[in-house]
């Protein structure tokens, strides 16, 4: 029979080298072809390594976090035939018979190789034998809480056993701790990296405003069903977000620009990223030449961009580049923030929670939807005029439409 490499797919050109994340497979198992065999994660996407024949894991040559090249062998693929399928079944029935005389062996061995490490080294601790513990995880799997009842009964019998003897009772209090200890993935490690060098080499400053929310809020109820039956998606806030951001930028230059050693580099174009919280940590896709986009593109856009990083599907391509960055706290409840600037750009918008609150309106007290806004910025290449003339803008094209129409 052949044997076929498993191998790492090429990374780009920005990425050096990989880990391995998760083996879907383990050896002995058969696999489909184009089948994912495994994950390979690297600092901005995870890639996906499928069986290039239908087979069997023969070897495994990099276990789960080894760092990896490009085209570098992961392990083996054997040919799968009829003969290696008989020996498969033949092994499978002698592992699963139990004998009258050890009816438990095959359970007791598959209940242990499906404890986590926390739950081994809890069993150790507490000297506990796990042949009188029925789990109750999925599959039958022991969890804490089987521990931690088996413990307590272990304790109750124990007093129980006190009491009938004439004993005087003893209180017996057996704490147990858990700790659970977890690499950081690379997306993790290279994100606190990126933060850490904003910190130490950019002159980064935040300033604030606030919006009143409520003409934004009354197109979308008046308008909100016709633009979704017209174009199939639904009228968002982020593309009027994107649009006044889009106007702060072609009239504020150097908010679209960045620092490269003592140059300044004037970006005419204008790509814009959108922060988006995954499982993995946060990532950053980008909207190229958003400048092009209707309100329908952008919201298009941006559900799929959020779609893809939810399921790990986003390519190097999608995170790459990006002159100005959005960041929307308010999903998650945030009132307001300091964002940190994404490097290389100079600047950063965070959007927040929209509430009701009191303001002040033509001398009267009113309750209005106000949001905070905050512009965090390099110093060093933009000043406060700038900055807060930005912001201002941006303000004044959000609770009043009308200007992106007429350009004013």
């Amino acid at each position: 029979m052949n044997s076929v490499e498993i191998l790492v797919p090429d990374l780009p050109e920005s990425v050096s080298d990989a880990t391995v994340a998760t083996w879907y497979k383990k050896v002995g198992e058969s696999v489909n072809r184009d089948e994912i065999l495994v994950d390979i994660e690297t600092d901005k996407v995870i890639l996906e390594v499928p069986a290039s024949i239908k087979g069997i894991l023969e070897k495994i040559l990099e276990q789960e976090g080894a760092t990896v090249t490009s085209r570098q062998v992961l392990g083996f693929l054997k040919e799968e035939n009829s003969n290696s399928q008989k020996i498969t079944k033949v092994e499978s029935n002698k592992f699963n018979l139990t004998s009258p005389q050890s009816p438990n062996v095959a359970v007791e061995n598959d209940s242990a190789s499906k404890l986590s490490p926390a739950i081994r080294r809890l069993i150790l601790e507490n000297n506990v034998d796990v042949s009188k513990i029925k789990g109750t995880g999925i599959g039958g799997r022991i969890i804490r809480e089987d521990i931690d009842n088996y413990l307590i009964k272990k304790i109750d019998d124990s007093k129980n056993t006190l009491k009938t003897t004439s004993i005087p009772e003893v209180e017996q209090t057996i704490i147990v701790r858990n700790e659970q200890r977890v690499p950081m993935t690379r997306l993790r490690k290279r994100l606190a990296e990126r933060l850490l060098d904003v910190k130490n080499s950019t002159a980064m400053l935040t300033t604030f405003n606030e919006v009143n929310m409520k003409s934004i809020i009354d197109i979308r109820k008046h308008y909100g069903d016709i633009f979704e039956k017209r174009h199939g998606v639904r009228l968002g806030f982020m593309s009027f977000y994107i649009k006044a951001v889009l106007e702060g930028l072609k009239r504020f230059p150097e908010i679209n620009a960045s620092i490269d050693g003592d140059d300044i580099v004037y970006h005419n174009y204008f790509d814009i990223s959108i922060a988006v919280s995954t499982p993995r940590g946060l990532v950053t896709p980008v909207l190229n030449d958003v400048d092009t986009f209707s309100m329908a593109d952008i919201e298009k856009k941006v559900k799929e961009l959020a779609l893809k990083g939810r399921d790990g599907k986003l390519t190097v391509e999608e995170l790459t580049g990006g002159n100005f960055t959005i960041t929307n706290g308010g999903v998650f409840g945030s009132l307001m923030s300091t964002p940190i600037i994404n490097p290389p750009q100079s600047a950063i918008l965070g959007i927040h929670v929209i509430k009701d609150r009191p303001v002040a309106i033509d001398k009267q007290i009113v309750i209005m939807p106000m949001m905070y806004l905050a512009l965090s910025y390099d110093h060093r290449l933009i000043d406060g005029r700038e900055s807060v003339g930005y912001l201002m803008l941006v303000k004044d094209i959000l609770e009043d439409p009308a200007r992106i129409i007429l350009d004013i």
